[in-house]
């Protein structure tokens, strides 16, 4: 029988805390509760379906995202890597955006879940579930001390790196066409971090790694592989999208990756540009259950940190892409599969609980 969240969707990449911190930080987070901020908030969330996910903790770095993203409407483009951001500049804005998930959980807006019996417990009781991810590890230094500290304030996951260089590993760039085989793979501080992620149970998410720092997290993780926030490169040859030897290997290992909504990651031409059909998400959809099977495949918004199609602007828009999906002829056991059971699976088989 189904549930009452069946077709929620538990989604694995999203940044309304970078928009929350833009705005204001803690003083915006009234705006998350009332629903007047975002792509993402408590009054869309409901309407949508939406039942949470990874919320990221994220340290931008400087420079202008409407240079940017005209950039990215050419036909080729190549972006440089932002330059790397120091461990105490760092380290102060990921404790800023932490704040602002914790106040919004003292607000009952949201529920910090550090297991996947809290995430299956908060969609019970259709409160809005959230994992406190980290996009980019600037702010973890070498000995691993604030690793320790931000698990246990709840962290449980962890990209090595966003877009630009760290102590740990190298991202590929927005780049248009091109695939991630980019530079040289992760440190020896960054093998050392696969190996603490794997002992505290810390997901390690691949999404902005390049090519050969997956091979290293693929070679030396002892847990399944994640993409939290990725496409299929056969269909969209950008550099920040998978190869299908990158699927089969997430394949192997029983891992997981979810379909980003960001439209140059979307479209076969790579452009910023938000005119894209939802029939292009399904067939990205489609090819990344034919290369990895539809228990490991699920969504990755990358709500309020890109650009995405004009029919999902919110996520109170997102029963649109659910009836895509049914008119599509996906089963009522493979849409639930894809909004939150492959998540919650994979979720469980990584932390152990």
């Amino acid at each position: 029988m189904h549930g009452s969240f069946d077709l929620t969707i538990f989604d694995g990449h999203n940044d309304a805390l970078l928009k929350l911190y833009r705005a204001g930080g803690l003083t915006a987070a009234e705006s998350f509760v009332a629903g007047d901020h975002g792509a993402i908030n408590g009054p869309s969330a409901k309407s949508g379906q939406f039942g949470g996910g990874f919320f990221a903790v994220f340290v931008p770095s400087p420079m202008d995202l409407d240079d940017k993203f005209t950039e990215m409407t050419k036909d080729r483009y190549d972006l440089p890597l932002p330059e790397p951001i120091d461990w105490e500049d760092a380290l102060t804005v990921v404790m800023a955006q932490a704040a602002i998930l914790f106040d919004l959980e003292k607000r009952g807006a949201l529920r910090v879940c550090r297991s996947s019996a809290d995430i299956r417990a908060a969609l019970r009781d259709n409160k809005l579930a959230a994992i406190f991810h980290i996009e980019g590890a600037e702010a973890i230094d070498p000995d691993f001390h604030t690793l320790e500290v931000l698990y246990h304030a709840g962290l449980r996951s962890l990209g090595p790196v966003w877009s630009r260089s760290t102590i740990f590993g190298h991202g590929v760039p927005f780049r248009y066409p091109s695939d991630g085989d980019i530079g040289p793979g992760l440190t020896d501080h960054g093998l050392q971090l696969v190996k603490r992620c794997n002992e505290m149970k810390i997901v390690l998410d691949l999404s902005h790694l390049n090519e050969a720092g997956f091979w290293d997290v693929a070679r030396y993780s002892t847990q399944p592989l994640i993409a939290s926030h990725s496409n299929a490169h056969a269909i969209c040859p950008h550099a920040r999208n998978l190869t299908d030897k990158q699927l089969a290997a997430i394949r192997e290992s029983d891992g997981m990756v979810g379909l980003n909504f960001a439209v140059a990651f979307l479209r076969e031409d790579g452009k910023m540009l938000a005119d894209v059909p939802l029939e292009q998400m399904l067939r990205h959809l489609d090819h990344l259950i034919e290369q990895l099977g539809e228990d490991r495949v699920g969504f990755g918004s990358d709500y309020d940190g890109a650009i995405v199609p004009k029919q999902l602007s919110s996520c109170a828009n997102l029963p649109e892409l659910r009836h895509a999906m049914a008119n599509h002829g996906y089963s009522d056991a493979l849409m639930s599969k894809l909004c939150h059971e492959n998540w919650l699976r994979v979720l469980e088989n990584t932390w152990g609980s």
